[in-house]
């Protein structure tokens, strides 16, 4: 069930920095998923305290591919805040 509401982690220059800064990290979940499901399942997943979720629904943007006028898909992003002490480590540094 964990794995069926987090897709995955958005790594991105935005992501990363917001990751550093504020201690907050994004992923892209199921589009049924609630605030308090998002939360549960961070926590369970990487063994974390979560003190904040936002949640965006992200629109289709209009793109041009070889001539062709298209739409990228649209998806829900999660926007976890952990609580102080706590980190996930999204780029498997060693």
């Amino acid at each position: 069930m964990i794995y069926d509401l987090i897709k995955k982690a958005v790594l991105s220059e935005k992501s990363s920095s917001m990751a550093e800064a504020a201690n907050k990290y994004t992923f892209k979940v199921a589009k049924e998923s609630t605030k308090p499901q998002v939360a549960k399942s961070v926590e369970q997943l990487f063994d974390v305290k979560v003190s904040k979720v936002n949640i965006v629904n992200m629109k289709p943007q209009k793109v041009f591919f070889r001539g062709r006028k298209g739409k990228t898909a649209s998806y829900k992003k999660a926007i976890v805040t952990l609580e102080n002490g706590y980190k996930i480590d999204l780029f498997g540094a060693a």
